[in-house]
């Protein structure tokens, strides 16, 4: 399922951002407006997670990405699990450490002395030739599972619901931040999430401003498009013609299903 030529896991090294937990999911039975319903609701969340896995592995069986690893190339050694934590840019040791804090003695943990050293490289000195076999071994784990969700969440899938909930824009809007994030970071350089926020608010203001959704939608995913170019690993900007701008022409603010959508040029449905 994966093709490592155009997976594109993203980002450059990452500066943490620790995220107070956003508000839960609103009762169902209120209106599903953009207002309403936020994408940490469990059906929206579900559907961000099948998105962004039809991007970086090509899946929407996102669930089955745990167990996986390899290389792609791009500079920031190995890329694994369900949102590409990578060796080169702290999450995947950020995720690993904390395995192993829940999981002492687990098939990873002797790998975390590697980890720290190879950080912020695309190294893969003392990780080889066994980490990736016992990657997949763990990922077998659910504990192990457990901690990318948190991981996920803490990193990427929070903040960027919180900080979309602020900038008063709906499910598809906090999505585009969200897969921002998975592929950019937020650390402090320009082609981060931060630095795509700030260029589009340079074009059109959000909601919470006072302006108009699907155009600030539209500087926000003209600056991700522009941010994506910069990288040759980033260059097909797909993910975001084919997928999210479709959404977005079409008014679809709350991401409600049916949704079609293409990434590569594969076409994927959710229903």
């Amino acid at each position: 399922m994966h093709t490592p030529h155009i997976r594109t896991s993203r980002r450059t090294l990452l500066a943490l951002i620790g995220a107070s937990l956003v508000a839960g999911p609103v009762i169902a039975s209120q209106p599903a407006t953009a207002a309403a319903v936020g994408l940490d609701d469990p059906a929206k969340k579900e559907i961000a997670m099948k998105l962004v896995s039809s991007a970086e592995n090509s899946s929407l069986d996102w669930k089955a990405q745990y167990k996986y690893i390899e290389d792609i190339g791009d500079g920031r050694g190995y890329t694994a699990g369900i949102i590409g934590f990578c060796s080169g840019t702290g999450d995947m040791l950020d995720l690993v450490e904390l395995y192993a804090q829940r999981k002492p003695g687990n098939v990873l943990a002797k790998y975390l002395p590697a980890l720290r050293n190879v950080d912020g490289t695309d190294s893969h000195q003392g990780l080889d030739p066994g980490f990736p076999g016992d990657w997949a071994r763990a990922a077998q784990d659910s504990a192990f599972q457990q901690a990318q969700n948190d991981e996920r969440d803490r990193v990427y899938f929070n903040p960027s619901v919180k900080q979309g909930k602020t900038d008063g824009i709906g499910v598809l809007g906090q999505f585009t931040y969200y897969d921002a994030i998975v592929m950019h970071g937020n650390g402090g350089d320009s082609t981060s999430f931060g630095s795509i926020r700030r260029r589009a608010l340079t074009k059109a203001k959000p909601p919470a401003q006072g302006g108009d959704e699907v155009t600030y939608l539209n500087a926000f995913l003209d600056a991700r498009v522009w941010a994506m170019k910069q990288e040759e690993a980033h260059s097909d900007t797909s993910r975001v013609d084919t997928a999210q701008r479709v959404f977005v022409q079409k008014r679809n603010l709350s991401l409600n299903p049916p949704l079609d959508w293409k990434v590569y040029g594969d076409s994927f449905h959710i229903g």
